[in-house]
């Protein structure tokens, strides 16, 4: 199959045309509601702002895909996501642990091998299918939450926020 073929199989689409995924299309919109929301709020030269960009380019990359339903779109979907990911790791390890940038990366490295351990673990368990591949990142959020929870209470409870959004976000995705 080529990069234009249709993808179907997921979520709730109804046909192959623009507006097959009307709850999905809706709740892209709340991306970018938050993302022009967090704007004016992120500090500049803080990382914030790159975060809110992409933000806002998983709205997009996600409305493109439960649009078109195409294997193109869905690297557009999926790549604002990992980017997100793994830029929220490294400003977390030099925000949060206050690690050189040298050590986020090293800890930003250590994610890859970390995400397949949890898809190892997870990968037999039914009903997970392509949310599988999420699993690491609640996880790891709990994981940065409980080592904050002393040091950096008021973040702590944030990331736990995170987690619960998350989790549910992932509970509806798998259903």
């Amino acid at each position: 199959m080529g990069w234009f073929a249709f993808v179907d199989g997921y979520c709730e689409r109804l046909d192959a045309g623009l507006l097959a995924e009307p709850v999905n299309l809706l709740s892209n919109g709340a991306f970018l509601v938050v993302a022009y929301w967090l704007w004016p709020r992120a500090q500049p030269g803080s990382g914030a702002r790159t975060l809110v960009i992409l933000v806002a380019a998983i709205g997009l990359g996600s409305a493109l895909f439960h649009s078109v339903a195409q294997r193109w779109a869905a690297v557009v979907d999926v790549t604002p996501i990992l980017l997100f990911v793994l830029y929220y790791i490294y400003l977390a390890n030099r925000q949060f642990w206050q690690l050189s940038r040298l050590l986020s990366l090293v800890g930003l490295a250590l994610f890859f091998p970390y995400a397949a351990a949890v898809f190892w673990i997870f990968k037999d368990i039914e009903g997970l299918g392509s949310s599988l591949g999420y699993m690491p990142v609640p996880i790891l959020i709990a994981v940065y939450a409980i080592g904050l929870q002393r040091r950096l209470p008021t973040v702590a409870r944030g990331l736990w926020g995170g987690v619960v959004l998350l989790s549910v976000s992932l509970g509806f995705r798998t259903v």
